[in-house]
């Protein structure tokens, strides 16, 4: 193997995005051959010594993929708090897995687990638009002008201004309704703090896809290997 720029290394390694990675090294927490390195510097995994937070480096590392159906109440990251658990946490062997496009305490639905740290970058950057689509019971029925809001736009409470989103009425429950949302964004809490603007109450909300891949028949908790033609597809970038 060819030297490469140590980012790119930790990033196959399954230690996050590109950015996050170089991130890292700009805060002296990787060295080469015991010397601390800087952004740019290049190694070459299977000769060198790569140590990263104390942890060594190898080049080849497999590439995991796992689809998770993260239930409520549960942690979409590597850091548990308290005597809350985490997704890692229901996953034996998840170890070096990071959790992408996370779901907050309340949220369920589709996590895919992996190492993959270029895939992590493809399916959460802005710039290559990823769709992930919801299903979302609120506690009230929405009108027409609520809807065809929610599609063009609105202003959150911390000044952001979301961007054209795909919303559709699915089907009535007791004084509510599930909605369909499929959005390419991905603001901290976007769809809880929408529907809060609009006045819609969130009940339930769920994950069911992301790009390309589905949560299928998976029951909360439960946990499924990805196969190598899904991985081919997440990895397509249009």
């Amino acid at each position: 193997m060819s030297e490469e720029r140590v980012q790119k290394i930790l990033a196959h390694a399954g230690f996050g995005s590109r950015r996050a990675c170089e991130k890292f090294i700009e805060a002296g927490r990787v060295r080469v051959n015991g010397k601390r390195i800087k952004l740019g510097d290049k190694a070459d995994p299977l000769k060198d010594e790569i140590i990263f937070d104390g942890q060594v480096i190898k080049g080849g590392t497999k590439k995991v993929y796992i689809a998770l159906n993260k239930p409520r109440g549960v942690l979409s990251s590597t850091v548990a708090q308290a005597d809350i658990q985490t997704v890692l946490d229901l996953v034996p062997s998840s170890k070096g897995l990071y959790p992408v496009g996370r779901l907050d305490l309340d949220s369920e639905g589709l996590i895919l687990l992996t190492n993959d740290g270029e895939l992590t970058n493809l399916l959460t950057h802005p710039r290559y638009e990823k769709e992930k689509e919801y299903k979302v019971l609120v506690a009230k029925k929405p009108d027409q002008k609520q809807i065809e809001t929610w599609r063009r736009g609105v202003v959150l409470a911390d000044g952001f201004k979301t961007g054209s989103i795909d919303v559709f009425f699915d089907k009535s429950k007791g004084k509510g309704a599930w909605l369909k949302v499929v959005m390419k964004e991905g603001h901290k809490r976007q769809i809880r703090e929408t529907t809060r603007v609009l006045g819609l109450p969130v009940v339930k909300l769920i994950r069911v896809r992301f790009g390309s891949l589905t949560l299928g028949g998976l029951k909360p908790k439960e946990y499924r290997h990805l196969t190598d033609k899904e991985v081919k597809q997440l990895k397509l970038r249009s």
